[in-house]
């Protein structure tokens, strides 16, 4: 991907973004979680201790921003046009009020519900990608993102039982996920540290040679199920290939370096530094090194070098999360719906079930925006304007497939939690 300029816009060309396309109502929402409504079980407090973090242009940081209503968000940000929004957690009081609380003398103001949040970011993959390096990304190593998402996301749903979760492009090198059930906003950190710790394999740095190391007798069935249904395929039908892995010395050097058998890494290095008897013209060099590796690896000659295939493909596969961010309340996440400030790209959601469809270098920039509402005239419909842009299919998915079946489960838990409270005082009032 070539992104564009940097600083290549300033708050000026956001203002026709925020003023018309930027989709506040449906954050608010989100946001609410079922208590923006008129139920007596609602919290008309909970939006109001929200966190919202602005950067601003000449790198001003504006934290602890809370607004009460939809009107005073959108209002702020109108006024502000922040180059970035970060979204924070619930306090326990109104966090621009915060110091007020603090002159009490104790303790009031702390975290009470965040998202348990997932940060996935490219230059993580530096040592496993040959296409790009830093901030860069292209249609060759992206599927390093599609990997993490679909092992994540499966294992999120099927092993944890959560249902609301958001995968947001980040704009510009990787991907965020936001788990939103009620009970992933109330996890304390001890049990988020615990969940990001459960998807920790990548355990290696820079200096180590092997960054993967899968013990025991089986595969845990979630790196077993993940292997099979995920990583295999996709490093031997796309990485392999896309990434020239066995293709030189030095690349096929860092893969013989994972095998801790010196005489099979022996034998493939001389079977390697032949080209002419290595391959033929007809078939892919690194597919057919990788069958002559897997062969000897897996033939049984050799005890306990099974594991190997799967520790080399899960080196370069498996999901490389920032373990910081998901294991602490108060950590703070850029919202959907942003425009990146480095590639003009907006931080969109990603359809899950799709994600190998997903394209970066096809998101909607500012500027194509700006340039559809000057271009077609475009008049606001009841969705909004973004409606007949490259942003709407976007907002249509965030509203379909993640707000309305959340706003309908936070009402209903809404709903559910007055009635017990109603029981339990009739219950005393009995007594």
């Amino acid at each position: 991907m070539n992104p564009q300029q940097e600083s290549e816009f300033d708050s000026g060309a956001l203002k026709p973004y925020y003023g018309k396309l930027f989709p506040f109502a449906d954050i608010f929402k989100w946001m609410s979680y079922g208590h923006d409504g008129k139920h007596p079980g609602c919290d008309q407090s909970y939006f109001g201790r929200r966190e919202f973090s602005f950067t601003l242009k000449g790198d001003i940081y504006l934290r602890f921003q809370s607004y009460n209503n939809a009107a005073e968000l959108e209002n702020s940000i109108k006024d502000k046009c922040p180059l970035k929004i970060d979204i924070g957690p619930v306090y326990t009081v109104d966090p621009a009020k915060r110091h007020a609380y603090a002159q009490g003398g104790n303790n009031v103001f702390t975290p009470v519900e965040r998202e348990l949040i997932f940060d996935i970011d490219m230059t993580d993959y530096d040592d496993v990608r040959y296409c790009c390096e830093g901030a860069d990304v292209c249609l060759d190593c992206w599927p390093l993102m599609t990997i993490a998402i679909k092992v994540i996301d499966t294992s999120l749903r099927d092993e944890f039982g959560f249902k609301h979760i958001l995968w947001v492009y980040s704009g510009r090198r990787g991907v965020h996920c936001w788990v939103c059930d009620g009970k992933a906003r109330r996890l304390t950190n001890e049990q988020r540290s615990a969940i990001a710790e459960y998807y920790r394999v990548y355990k290696g740095n820079e200096n180590s040679q092997k960054k993967v190391s899968l013990t025991g007798g089986a595969l845990h069935p979630f790196l077993a199920t993940s292997y099979t249904n995920v990583l295999k395929d996709y490093f031997e039908k796309k990485l392999l290939t896309n990434q020239n892995l066995l293709a030189t010395e030095e690349r096929y050097e860092k893969i013989l370096s994972m095998i801790p058998d010196e005489s099979i890494a022996s034998e493939l290095r001389g079977r390697w530094q032949d080209n002419r008897r290595s391959s033929s013209a007809k078939e892919d060099i690194n597919v057919v090194r990788w069958e002559q590796c897997k062969q000897l690896l897996q033939s049984g000659k050799h005890k306990g070098l099974r594991r190997c295939v799967e520790e080399i493909v899960f080196s370069f596969t498996y999901p490389r999360l920032d373990m910081e961010v998901s294991k602490h309340m108060n950590h703070l996440l850029k919202a959907p719906f942003c425009v990146h400030p480095k590639t003009g790209r907006v931080c969109v959601p990603i359809d899950p079930n799709r994600c190998d469809e997903f394209d970066p270098t096809t998101v909607p920039t500012l500027f194509q925006l700006l340039e559809e509402i000057n271009n077609e005239g475009l008049r606001a419909d009841v969705n909004g304007e973004w409606s007949g842009t490259s942003l709407g299919n976007s907002v249509r998915l965030f509203r379909s497939s993640f707000l309305e079946p959340l706003q309908k489960a936070c009402k209903e838990d809404i709903e559910r939690s007055y009635n017990l409270k109603l029981q339990q005082s009739k219950n005393s009032i009995g007594w």
